[in-house]
């Protein structure tokens, strides 16, 4: 039996995704779908980390903020920013002001900066599952915290120089970005193209 419920118009969804309009939005439109592309594949990267031991909703409504302190995450901008930078950013009401995630954000800009274009996108989707594989979650207990693709992501992007990855975050964003389809198997986005 699956978890599914009904959202405000009737369809069936995770359950996580009703608690807000603002969840609904993002599970229905974003969550699980593919993103390629080396900077945005980055900005997802630094806000799931910037999200770890926060809700996720916390840096849903902080996203558009997250983005203008960031300058779009765009890698080369990133990359250069200073210390001065780094205070600004401690001191923008529009993020969460955490040291070492804005740390992590600017050195993780800073590596990928070396890196050449598309390398990012490549090595993240290398460590995409064959959805063949994995069988739709019919319950959240079907939904796995931690895969050994997401170990291995997690170490793979810490070896080339990466901060604040973990398993757990590399799940995250391989749920987030489209590596997985985590959506239960009788939700409406599970089908949606």
């Amino acid at each position: 039996m699956s978890e599914a419920l009904k959202g405000p118009d009737g369809a069936l969804r995770c359950p996580w995704a009703l608690s807000t309009e603002d969840y609904v939005t993002y599970h229905d439109q974003e969550w699980g779908r593919p993103v390629h592309g080396d900077d945005a594949l980055y900005e997802r990267l630094c806000l799931e980390a910037f999200q770890s031991g926060l809700s996720w909703i916390t840096i849903l409504r902080r996203r558009e903020g997250f983005r203008a302190a960031f300058a779009g995450f765009k890698i080369a901008e990133v990359a250069t920013f200073t210390d001065a930078d780094k205070e600004r950013l401690l001191a923008d009401p529009g993020i969460i002001r955490n040291r070492a995630k804005i740390e992590a954000t600017v050195a993780n800009a800073r590596a990928l900066a070396d890196w050449a274009p598309g390398e990012l996108d490549e090595l993240i989707w290398s460590y995409a599952p064959d959805p063949t594989t994995r069988p739709a979650p019919k319950t959240l207990a079907d939904v796995p915290a931690v895969t050994d693709e997401s170990t291995a992501l997690a170490k793979a992007l810490k070896k080339r120089g990466i901060r604040f990855v973990g398993p757990t975050t590399a799940y995250a964003l391989m749920q987030a970005c489209g590596l997985v389809d985590d959506h239960l198997a009788d939700c409406v986005a599970r089908s949606a193209p």
